[in-house]
């Protein structure tokens, strides 16, 4: 059985330490700070991979659904960025809470986007993992369109420095 997916940001340090050996990680500073990572999408070599979470834009409404690219209701609510996962411990995510109370609008809109992007991740959760796991496997493999790696996170190599960072 799968797990509940849940909204999470990432520890900004643990952003910044894997970005000194891959480029491809995401930024998660500034207005991004509290950036959503959806998770758990699944599990290689006991490591947990959560990928970035896009909020709607309009370009997301024309886009092509791909292999490392997935419009959450066909783009109303975002897209996730399979190409950007980064595995994760527990040490390293910070979980969002979803029914705390809205000071601003603007926060309590925020809120009630996630909550929307969360509820169809999880009806769609199958889909997500296959998606997640068919992109692991073929980037492992080499077996990945060469334009589809070229924008991938080196999967392997942020495992071992998931490892290390979270060992030390």
């Amino acid at each position: 059985m799968r797990k509940t997916l849940i909204i999470v940001r990432l520890d900004i340090n643990y952003c910044n330490y894997l970005r000194q050996f891959d480029n491809k990680v995401p930024y998660n500073y500034g207005e991004k700070e509290l950036r959503p990572f959806i998770g758990v999408l699944f599990k290689v070599n006991d490591l947990m991979y959560f990928a970035p979470l896009s909020s709607p834009k309009p370009k997301h409404l024309k886009m092509r659904s791909k292999l490392d690219f997935l419009k959450l209701n066909n783009g109303k609510l975002g897209a996730i960025n399979f190409n950007n996962m980064l595995p994760v411990t527990e040490k390293n995510i910070i979980k969002i809470d979803l029914d705390k109370d809205c000071v601003t609008k603007a926060e309590e809109k925020y809120i009630k986007l996630l909550n929307e992007q969360l509820y169809w991740l999880n009806r769609n959760s199958i889909k997500l993992y296959e998606k997640s796991k068919k992109i692991y496997d073929k980037y492992l493999s080499g077996t990945l369109d060469s334009n589809i790696a070229k924008r991938c996170c080196n999967f392997k190599l942020l495992e071992e420095k998931c490892d290390e960072y979270n060992n030390k």
